[in-house]
């Protein structure tokens, strides 16, 4: 409106100045027709070039949207499956452990049980200062074979060459009928009384023991006498004697005919 204002008043102007408004006004009207349908048609292609952006940016970022989604999807999915293995992992460690917990508390319980019975069979064993207090009638009992073997100072652990003497000892057990075993086990005479024979008791279970456990020798075969220092077989004022006071002797007694028994008694090497 205010251009056509201003052109009817340049129109006024023009025919005070003598010239033709009629004319004027038909052009500047032509003009502006020509105007209005230029800028119609720019606010057309315009808008239609902004629809045809909008279409092909959406075509073209429709595809990329769907391909973000199923990337989001599968990481997803993955992240489960990962959380998934974590927890069967766990739980099968956790069921491990548990099987682990339980052999050992088997394995302890049966440990346990070994040593009661071990301690049983000990218990069982006849135990006394003298073999006379404890057989009857041990006249008609005569020796029939022999061993001993030798500790170290103040021990009470057999050692290999110990059990290989014992071997050779318990080879004819299975063989044999009617017979005890005396044990009898002794010291040097470093120490006190009561503790050397506390120890000598020791050497004796020791050898009591592994001949029982190995060879399946019941308890009642066994009597065990531990003498202390009271009985040396050799002098304690030396090195050479106090190491063969550290005994433990075995005699094979029987109240049968020796048949076949022999004696295995062999010298033994100084203690170390």
């Amino acid at each position: 409106m205010q251009l056509q204002d201003a052109v009817y008043r340049a129109s006024l102007a023009l025919s005070c100045a003598g010239g033709n408004k009629d004319m004027f006004l038909k052009n500047i009207q032509n003009t502006l027709n020509i105007s209005t349908a230029c800028a119609a048609a720019s606010v057309f292609l315009l808008l239609g070039s902004g629809c045809a952006t909008k279409n092909y940016v959406k075509t073209q970022t429709t595809p990329l949207v769907q391909k973000t989604n199923e990337l989001d999807d599968q990481t997803a999915s993955n992240n489960r499956n990962l959380q998934n293995a974590n927890d069967n992992a766990t739980k099968g460690i956790a069921q491990a452990q548990q099987t682990a917990d339980a052999a050992t508390q088997n394995a302890q319980q049966a440990n346990q049980a070994a040593n009661a019975a071990k301690q049983t069979a000990l218990d069982a064993v006849n135990r006394s200062d003298s073999l006379a207090s404890l057989v009857a009638g041990l006249d008609n009992y005569k020796q029939v074979a022999d061993t001993s073997v030798t500790f170290g100072f103040n021990k009470d652990v057999l050692t290999r060459a110990d059990k290989q003497q014992l071997d050779q000892f318990a080879a004819q057990l299975s063989s044999s009928n009617s017979y005890i075993l005396e044990v009898t086990g002794g010291t040097d005479s470093v120490g006190s009384a009561s503790y050397n024979y506390d120890l000598s008791q020791r050497r004796a279970q020791a050898v009591v023991q592994y001949i029982a456990s190995k060879y399946n020798i019941p308890a009642h075969k066994f009597y065990l006498i531990g003498i202390g220092k009271d009985q040396e077989v050799a002098p304690n004022s030396t090195a050479a004697g106090r190491a063969k006071n550290r005994r433990v002797e075995i005699q094979m007694l029987s109240n049968m005919p020796a048949a076949g028994a022999s004696t295995v008694s062999q010298a033994q090497p100084p203690a170390q």
